[in-house]
């Protein structure tokens, strides 16, 4: 019986493809094309610029998949590009403009009221619905303004779910500084929501 496509392991699917496999590819691109999304989204924070950066690592993946290295996960090297190709678009757009956190938290206060402007008249029995959507966008301020290299890790950790040794041969730093990041990272983002912690529980 023939093995189907999805029960190999991704680097056994990169040599199918090698070996004229098309199909093999398309079982990569299905099986990541979601998690590599979200990285890039939550790096460059635009949809239609993430699907166009998606598209031009799949396409860098493609062109490279001859001289793949298995010394590396397929993963690894597959968030490599993304990555690189997160850091150019950054620095074109810095060169561009230099858009300031306080241009984004004016733009998002023009969809609706803050948090405390919803509160400040409300019953004990707030509106949970209010409270969720607020809470997030002031979770997603806050991995925003966290240092470029920590939220980095930060969302290769939480949002792509990946062991500290593959974020740390994707980013190229030694494991530990990754770790560190990491905390500090969470000790940031525990710090910018302390305020909220209260609204948090009334989520619950």
């Amino acid at each position: 019986m023939r093995p189907r496509l999805t029960d190999f392991t991704d680097e056994g699917l990169l040599e199918r493809f090698r070996a004229g496999e098309a199909r093999a590819f398309e079982e990569l691109m299905r099986r990541h094309r979601t998690p590599i999304y979200n990285f890039i989204l939550r790096s460059v924070r635009h949809p239609h610029t993430s699907e166009e950066l998606l598209q031009d690592t799949w396409i860098r993946v493609l062109q490279g998949a001859a001289d793949f290295q298995h010394a590396s996960k397929f993963t690894t090297w597959a968030y490599t590009v993304a990555r690189n190709l997160c850091i150019d678009h950054a620095r074109k757009a810095s060169l561009r403009r230099h858009p300031s956190l306080d241009e984004a938290r004016g733009r998002d206060s023009e969809q609706g009221p803050t948090l405390g402007e919803s509160l400040s008249d409300a019953s004990p029995a707030v509106d949970r619905k209010v409270i969720g959507r607020e809470l997030q966008h002031r979770i997603l301020s806050a991995i925003e303004a966290l240092p470029s290299d920590q939220r980095e890790v930060f969302l290769l950790r939480e949002y792509s779910n990946l062991p500290f040794k593959d974020i740390a041969e994707i980013v190229g730093a030694p494991e530990n500084t990754v770790k560190s990041r990491m905390r500090y990272a969470l000790e940031r983002l525990q710090d910018a929501l302390a305020e909220y912690e209260d609204y948090a529980h009334a989520l619950g």
